[in-house]
């Protein structure tokens, strides 16, 4: 059974300074469908909008971040938790940060955690460690934190689902002609040099971290997916039935 990590941003989680319920109960469906032919973890932003919704702070301090993700990491997880429940399914919450990936065995010790996770059936929930990965917090993303996830733990697929719809071959938002990138096997260092822009006020990152992502897992012979995140028709189309309709595929042998 292949091995995905679906990768879920702020943007979508979020909206007006809440979590978005209708937009988790439908990722939440997908993840249950995808459970029959997959083996599925679940990268989630949120933690601070979820936070931010009960306890109102300056979000520009640092100490003012990390309380708010600590208040919204427990409440994430208990909505995520909740509509899981509805499928008779259990979820798991793993928290890293960089430094587990640069240790063999801290690394070693997550991936037996996860894989005995996977076995069973629960999907394992993972985040950044927001409250002690002062460094992560300011300059991190979960593309970068997913990307991660999906080499050290034997993913065949990085699937993210944002806002940014795919990979263009101009900025669509600044010119109603740009096309979709629906393949992509190689990424340039060039292609790295763009400005990020996150569109959200809880988002930390743009295209320019999903690029980033998108290289690394390509260097290393991985596969990514990246679509939307508010019509999972795409990401379903593609995962479930083979077929690609909209999204960036990159992926080496793909062309």
């Amino acid at each position: 059974m292949k091995r995905l990590v679906v990768k879920v941003g702020s943007h979508v989680l979020s909206e007006q300074n809440r979590l978005a319920r209708d937009r988790i109960t439908n990722l939440v469906s997908l993840l249950h469908q995808l459970q029959d032919k997959y083996e599925v973890m679940l990268v989630s932003s949120g933690a601070v909008a979820a936070g931010y919704s009960k306890l109102k702070l300056d979000k520009s301090k640092l100490e003012n971040r990390q309380a708010i993700a600590a208040v919204g990491q427990p409440y994430l997880m208990s909505v995520y938790q909740k509509k899981l429940a509805s499928y008779g399914l259990l979820s798991a919450q793993i928290l890293l940060t960089a430094d587990d990936f640069d240790s063999r065995k801290r690394t070693s010790f997550a991936k037996n955690a996860i894989n005995t996770l996977l076995k069973n059936k629960v999907i394992p929930i993972i985040n950044e460690n927001d409250t002690t990965a002062t460094q992560e917090l300011v300059f991190g993303d979960n593309d970068q934190l997913s990307a991660h996830v999906a080499y050290y733990f034997d993913a065949d697929m990085l699937v993210i689902l944002s806002d940014i719809d795919g990979y263009y071959d101009s900025d669509p938002r600044q010119n109603d002609g740009a096309k979709l990138r629906t393949k992509v096997s190689e990424i340039l260092d060039e292609d790295l040099e763009i400005p990020c822009d996150p569109n959200h006020a809880f988002a930390t990152g743009g295209i320019a971290t999903k690029l980033k992502a998108a290289k690394f897992l390509l260097d290393l012979d991985r596969e990514m997916f990246m679509t939307s995140g508010f019509d999972l028709s795409i990401v379903k189309s593609f995962l479930l039935e083979g077929k690609q309709t909209g999204g960036t595929h990159f992926c080496k042998e793909c062309m």
